[in-house]
C-alpha cells in the first residue's frame, strides 16, 4: 500500500471526512457534524481557523484523517480533535503512520505535548489501547462528564524530542 500525505483541506474533504467518521459507528450524529464542521472553517478561514490536517491517501482516495491545533493559552500544549480511519482499512498500520505524521507537522508548529481525549465507554477500548500502544499516558478521567457512566479520559504524549 502506497501511503502518501497532504496537509491542505480540500472541498471533496468534507464529504469524505463524513464517510469516514461514518464508517466507525462510534460517534453520535452531533459529533460526525462537528468533524464536517472543523475541515469546512479550515476551508473559510484557512490556518486562522487554528484547525490543521493530514490527510492519508492511497492512490489519492482518503483512508483516514487527523485534525489537530494549538489550545488557546499554551505555548505548546495542542488538542488532537480528530484521528480516524475508514473502518474498511483499520488495523493495516495507517493510524500510526498518520499519528507520526501528525506529530512531524504539529511539532513544526510549536507542539511539544499533544492531548488526545476520548469516552471510557467500553466500545472505546480499542481508542485506548491505540493510544497507549503509540506511547500517550493516560493522564486525567473526569467523571460521568459525556454522560452517567460516560466519563472523559485524557491523554498526552510529549513529542518535543526526536520520535
Amino acid at each position: 500500500m502506497n501511503l502518501t500525505f497532504r496537509t491542505t483541506p480540500e472541498e471533496r474533504d468534507i464529504n469524505r471526512v463524513k464517510e469516514i467518521v461514518d464508517s466507525t459507528h462510534f460517534f453520535y450524529d452531533h459529533e460526525v457534524e462537528i468533524a464536517v464542521e472543523l475541515v469546512s472553517e479550515r476551508l473559510i478561514q484557512g490556518e486562522a481557523s487554528g484547525y490543521y490536517f493530514v490527510f492519508a491517501e492511497v492512490d489519492g482516495v482518503t483512508l483516514a484523517y487527523s485534525c489537530y491545533g494549538p489550545i488557546t493559552m499554551s505555548k505548546t500544549s495542542f488538542d488532537l480533535y480528530w484521528i480516524v480511519t475508514h473502518n474498511d482499512f483499520r488495523g493495516k498500520g495507517i493510524g500510526r503512520k498518520l499519528l507520526e505524521e501528525t506529530y512531524k507537522h504539529a511539532r513544526n508548529l510549536g507542539c511539544k505535548i499533544i492531548i488526545a481525549e476520548t469516552s471510557g465507554l467500553e466500545h472505546y477500548s480499542p481508542t485506548r489501547a491505540f493510544y497507549l500502544s503509540n506511547k500517550f499516558e493516560p493522564e486525567a478521567r473526569l467523571k460521568n462528564f459525556y454522560n452517567e457512566g460516560d466519563d472523559k479520559l485524557f491523554y498526552t504524549k510529549r513529542i518535543d524530542q526526536t520520535l
